[in-house]
């Protein structure tokens, strides 16, 4: 008799390797907003390198302050790999609810389930933003030598940044009103600025 296999572990647990099985599989998450997520707390961690590396020509206060503020970023990104594949996991579960004796509930509950996804990529989006205003700064005043690596950085958070606004504008196409459209787009047109800014440095 076959035992339990228990919950599946985190994707956070997962060796580099098994995640990206995972990403390339049949199942539907992890998926877009996971790897968003993952292109922020990738360009997070160049960032926070970059700082580190570069004390001698920002101050040491000024490269830690960048540094923490990298791996502050970073962690909070690589988190929502996981909020993000739950978040879709509802919408999944509220598609597929049978209708009942009131389809107009069924329809309100995946509208609900998708409004609640859309949250997890606009902080991605907003992240994305963060880390490539960072990764310009770097670019700018860091260590020389690293400048490949912050602009790397830079177009790192800015992919992730607009891939997860993408979701949001999917996530809340039946509400265009909604404020986090706009909010979504402003985000994604500064982080589009500090990618341009730390590659045309």
């Amino acid at each position: 008799m076959t035992e339990p296999s228990g919950p599946e572990p985190a994707l956070l647990d997962l060796p580099l390797g098994e995640f990206l099985g995972a990403l390339a599989s049949a199942a539907p998450a992890p998926g877009g907003g996971a790897a968003a997520a993952l292109s922020v707390a990738l360009g997070a961690g160049l960032c926070a390198m970059a700082a580190r590396l570069s004390a001698r020509r920002l101050g040491s206060a000024a490269a830690s302050r960048l540094a923490t503020d990298g791996v502050r970023i970073l962690r909070r990104a690589a988190s929502l790999m996981q909020a993000d594949a739950e978040a879709y996991g509802r919408v999944i579960s509220a598609m597929r609810a049978p209708a009942g004796a009131d389809p107009a509930a069924g329809e309100q509950a995946v509208a609900a389930a998708l409004s609640d996804a859309a949250d997890v990529p606009m902080q991605v989006t907003e992240l994305g933003a963060e880390a490539a205003g960072l990764a310009a700064r770097l670019a700018a005043d860091g260590n020389p030598v690293l400048r490949g690596d912050a602009v790397t950085a830079a177009v790192l958070a800015e992919a992730g940044a607009r891939s997860a606004a993408t979701l949001v504008s999917i996530n809340l196409a039946s509400v265009p009103g909604d404020a986090r459209h706009a909010r979504a787009e402003s985000l994604l047109a500064a982080a589009a600025r500090s990618a341009q800014a730390a590659a045309s440095g």
